[in-house]
């Protein structure tokens, strides 16, 4: 997998188990499972919205808030400077977003200097050690895992103690950053969880080892999982449990409790270990929100793609396709439609709308899903993409809605899902899904191999 799919996956995955686990917060253990015993893939989703503090479906919290103040820090000063971070955070804070947690509000509200505050909080209460600083950590370990484990780690480290005075939750992102770091570069970060063992300071190794070891379970915990040490042990817990990056979400949903942050911290991990095409569409596509205090800029997906790539090294630049001549919208199959790009931007809102490129600004459609996919041979998980769009593609259909399905050129990606869905449904073969297509929409495109392998792994063994 390209590192690209797994720096996207991570801050785009943080951002969703953000949101996904936000309407739960501090509710009974299982209440996900039993409100979606099975994947919601119609029009109204998982990402359900509601919860105490009335949520929009898809819309992230403070968690992810705290994380963009990071990311646009550090991509501004080219680096950590943390005073200039604190006081992001300062200004944020003034203007009292929900869901703060009581340590980041009592630091952030004190008017004292940023580089004591934190300290003497933990001196007057002697308790510090919540996940607050861990919940806004995945910018940082992109950014700085470039740089090797212990610069990363000392990022960590420093970022935490800002808001958290206790070392303990420094250790806790400190060993965030160092799994995540081997993650994005293609190792499994659960057998990295030793070398991250070996960045923690004396003092604090044996308990991190024991949240963090093999056999430990959520059961096993000493306190809440708004508690540094459990939110991250159960993250890795489920990393350890989960076949893929919606079990894991599931699992520690599932828990009960601070279901935000703890989604939030698995979400990231796991998307960086199963890549960006592994978090399902339905769940990716509808991640949104705001910063307080920063403007009314609405951050979604394609931003939060764009700036996982800047905090990786690559320029920060808002995609625009420009304009191109309009293909479609045409019915190519029963209730599902195709089109290029700009015939789908500009086509009836009522259309269910299924992208496979980049779009540049937001379409208006109300039920928009975007696949991560692209038209070259390096797509690792495209089994996996193709059958969740596949599956959302039916779901749709089954409750009535006309799909429509396009790319930048309406051709090749466009002309994979329209096969897909004859040989998955249909019982077709792939010439006979070829040769269907071709006759009803003159600009399908054959030129990409790897597509037409996926479609022979999709279709049924015989016998």
């Amino acid at each position: 997998m390209h590192r690209s799919h797994r720096v996207a996956g991570a801050l785009v995955g943080s951002a969703v188990g953000d949101a996904l686990g936000a309407p739960f917060e501090f509710g009974p253990p299982g209440q996900f499972s039993a409100r979606f015993p099975v994947p919601a893939r119609g029009a109204n989703t998982e990402m359900c919205g509601g919860g105490s503090l009335g949520w929009e479906p898809g819309e992230f919290t403070d968690d992810t808030q705290m994380a963009l103040l990071v990311a646009e820090s550090l991509l501004e000063n080219d680096g950590l400077e943390e005073a200039d971070l604190f006081g992001r955070f300062v200004r944020w804070a003034e203007v009292e977003p929900p869901d703060v947690g009581k340590q980041i509000r009592a630091v952030l509200r004190s008017g004292r200097p940023w580089d004591v505050v934190a300290a003497e909080h933990f001196a007057a209460t002697g308790r510090a050690a919540g996940n607050g600083s861990l919940m806004r950590a995945t910018p940082a370990a992109i950014w700085f895992s470039r740089s090797g484990g212990e610069a990363s780690a000392d990022a960590a480290r420093r970022i935490s103690a800002l808001t958290h005075g206790d070392p303990a939750a420094g250790e806790g992102c400190a060993i965030y950053a160092e799994l995540m770091r081997v993650a994005l570069d293609g190792g499994d970060p659960l057998t990295a969880v030793p070398s991250a063992l070996a960045l923690v300071a004396d003092e604090h190794r044996e308990r991190w080892a024991a949240v963090l070891a093999s056999s430990w379970t959520p059961a096993d915990a000493t306190e809440s999982n708004g508690a540094v040490w459990s939110t991250l042990g159960s993250a890795v817990w489920a990393l350890r449990h989960g076949r893929d990056f919606a079990e894991v979400l599931r699992l520690v949903i599932d828990l009960g409790g601070d279901t935000d942050t703890v989604a939030c911290v698995a979400g990231g991990l796991a998307g960086a270990m199963f890549g960006m095409g592994g978090i399902p569409m339905r769940w990716s596509s509808a991640v949104h929100g705001r910063v307080p205090a920063f403007g009314d800029r609405r951050w979604g997906l394609a931003d939060l793609q764009e700036l996982a790539a800047a905090l990786d090294g690559k320029p920060l630049v808002h995609y625009s396709p420009g304009v191109i001549p309009r293909i479609g919208p045409t019915e190519v199959l029963p209730g599902i439609w195709a089109g290029n790009l700009d015939g789908a931007r500009y086509s009836e809102a009522d259309f269910a709308v299924i992208s496979l490129c980049r779009l540049g600004d937001p379409f208006p459609h109300e039920v928009h899903r975007m696949a991560y996919v692209a038209d070259n041979e390096w797509n690792h998980d495209l089994d996996a993409v193709l059958a969740d769009v596949l599956d959302d593609l039916t779901a749709l259909r089954a409750e009535g809605h006309q799909v429509l399905v396009h790319c930048h050129g309406g051709a090749s990606r466009t002309g994979l899902v329209l096969r897909g869905w004859l040989v998955r449904e249909k019982g077709m073969s792939v010439e006979e899904a070829t040769a269907h297509v071709a006759e009803r929409w003159p600009h399908l495109g054959l030129w990409n191999g790897s597509f037409t392998a996926a479609l022979e792994r999709l279709r049924p063994a015989e016998g």
